[in-house]
Parts: C-alpha cells; sequence; structure tokens
C-alpha cells in the first residue's frame, strides 16, 4: 500500500496518506492505456466530412441525348459520378467514429494511469483546495509555489466553484471533478495535483 506524503498550498508537508496497491500501485498496462486513448479520441470526432452524390447535385434530369443512333455512349444525366461535377461514388459520409470500450477495460486502465503517475513522481496530494476567491492571478502563484510544471491537471471531489474560475483561463492548467478523471487527461499533463478527499475516493471507487 503506497504512502503519499500530503501537502498544503504552501507546499509544506501537513501529513501522509495510504492509498489503495490496487489502484494507485497496479501494474501499468500500456496496451490497455493505448486503447483508452484511442477511445476517447475517436468519440472527439465530429464525423461531419460528407460528399454529394448523383441525387444530390444540381443538374438537370433530362436526357442528354438520345439513346440509340448518336454512336456515342448511352448517357442519361448529367449528374453521373462519370462526369466532371457529378455525384462521388462511395465518397465520406456523416458518421458516429464512437464505440462502446468494455467497462474493464476503462477501470483498468484508469487504474494503470494513476500508477504510472505516482511511479513517475508526477502525481502530488493536496490536502484541500482552499481558495478563497476566484482569482486568476493568485491562482498562478500558487501554482508556482508549489512546482507546478507547464500542464497541470486539478482533480478535487465535486464542484469547486472557486477552483474552476481561478483556473480555466491559465494555460496548461485543467480542472476536473474526481468522477471526471480520464486516462487521456491523466497522460496529457505533466503533472496531477489531488486533493486528499479526491484521493481517497479514487481509491475506494477503483479498488
Amino acid at each position: 500500500m503506497p504512502s503519499v506524503d500530503v501537502i498544503d498550498l504552501n507546499n509544506k508537508k501537513v501529513g501522509s496518506i495510504d492509498l489503495s496497491d490496487e489502484v494507485f500501485g497496479a501494474k501499468v498496462n500500456e496496451d490497455l492505456l493505448y486503447e483508452s486513448v484511442r477511445h476517447h479520441l475517436a468519440g472527439t470526432r465530429r464525423g461531419t466530412v460528407k460528399t454529394k452524390t448523383r441525387h444530390e447535385v444540381a443538374g438537370s434530369g433530362k436526357k442528354l441525348w438520345k439513346q440509340k443512333g448518336t454512336g456515342r455512349a448511352r448517357m442519361g444525366s448529367i449528374r453521373s459520378p462519370l462526369w466532371r461535377h457529378g455525384g462521388t461514388t462511395h465518397g465520406p459520409q456523416p458518421r458516429d467514429y464512437s464505440y462502446k470500450l468494455p467497462r474493464k477495460m476503462q477501470l483498468g486502465a484508469l487504474r494503470s494511469a494513476l500508477s504510472a503517475k505516482l511511479r513517475d513522481g508526477e502525481l502530488r496530494i493536496v490536502n484541500q483546495f482552499a481558495i478563497s476567491e476566484p482569482k486568476s492571478k493568485q491562482m498562478r502563484k500558487t501554482l508556482d509555489g508549489l512546482d507546478a510544471k507547464k500542464t497541470v491537471l486539478l482533480v478535487d471531489v465535486g464542484e469547486n466553484k472557486n477552483l474552476s474560475l481561478s483556473s480555466r483561463n491559465l494555460e496548461g492548467v485543467k480542472m476536473v471533478s474526481n468522477r471526471e478523471v480520464t486516462v487521456y487527461d491523466l497522460l496529457g499533463h505533466m503533472q496531477v495535483l489531488m486533493s486528499e478527499a479526491a484521493a481517497r475516493k479514487l481509491s475506494e471507487g477503483l479498488a
């Protein structure tokens, strides 16, 4: 069971916390991490690309010349895919790229991501994000005092309005609740600052 130091917003140690070995000390499965990130990116694809078929392009429906007797190939419509400005055959159509990933795989990938962050020293536990007022300048100063890296993911329990408002305009900083944390966010940020309450919730929920 890994024991992690708990710090306050002044970067001073105020205690320690024992985290679940199944969640924060699990074996890192890189295949699961890949599948989880791929699943997340597939769900964010817009899928709005579209080409027009012969029934949708502009043009007359009149037969261009008579069927027989001209010596030319028979032709019924100017909108044929064989003609310039005609329709497109088997072109892309709007579609949903998202797909279902088994829940066991999602939870396993989340455990692997949390374990990897703790193993690499990129996860720090803060006793609580007690932000008195929503000030981006003060939040930036607090993060600098915590030796925050270029990109930081803040994880707290529930909705912390002051924390959300203080951090939303800071470049490279994102705030999520413990219920919304994803493998993509964990791997996409160089450092994770997690409240003690959120760490306990994740330890209990994913164990």
